[in-house]
């Protein structure tokens, strides 16, 4: 091989992996915030719940401020209740109403998948519960459909920390990146320069 292939050769792949890189990076324009099944009845069986909780209400409140869309689901609302009133309480007014499903998969559900073609938004940010259940499938089937899932590791829960933990290597082996509340939040702002930046260092406090 000669010596203007091999430079072109490796030029193309820096080229490559600096665009690969770039698309990685999750932005305001290209992200929105899916809250999968944070229902009443359920909730409480879900280890860890108050910190679960609170930090969940710290990334919506922050991406309420950085004017990225939220959409949230509710699995078989007559059984297992409406969204917590915390955090229904921030999206009540603000966000559209919860997309009711049966299906364990957000993706499966007709009008979730429909809503979210519309968004144009391909880094979706996953938080809620059952981790191994429908937040697993849900991410899954995202990936399927080239979608780049983010999944929050300290907003997502299942009953037992097994669970979460085997649903948490299972989705990263798929292509799913796995951060925090706090991590996105900043990656999100890009700057301390940037006009929500004061709100949202005291909403993460």
């Amino acid at each position: 091989m000669s010596q203007d292939i091999v430079i072109l050769l490796s030029y193309f792949f820096t080229s490559l992996n600096d665009y690969n890189r770039m698309l990685m990076k999750i932005n305001k324009e290209n992200a929105a915030l899916l809250i999968i099944d944070m229902q009443e009845k359920i909730l409480p069986a879900m280890t860890d719940v108050e910190e679960l909780i609170d930090n969940c209400m710290r990334l919506v409140k922050g991406c309420q401020e950085l004017n990225i869309p939220v959409i949230s689901t509710v699995q078989y609302r007559k059984g297992l209740g409406d969204i917590i009133p915390q955090i229904n309480l921030l999206l009540n007014g603000r966000e559209p109403e919860p997309v009711e499903k049966f299906e364990f998969s957000c993706m499966q559900n007709d009008n979730f998948y429909d809503f979210i073609s519309k968004l144009n938004r391909n880094k979706i940010i996953v938080v809620g519960i059952e981790s191994h259940v429908c937040v697993q499938q849900t991410v899954l089937d995202l990936i399927h459909a080239d979608y780049h899932p983010i999944v929050i590791a300290d907003c997502i829960a299942s009953r037992k920390h097994y669970d979460k933990r085997f649903a948490l290597e299972r989705m990263r082996d798929y292509g799913a990146d796995i951060t925090t509340h706090e991590s996105v939040l900043f990656e999100l702002l890009v700057t301390s320069k940037a006009p929500e930046f004061k709100e949202i260092s005291n909403i993460i406090k």
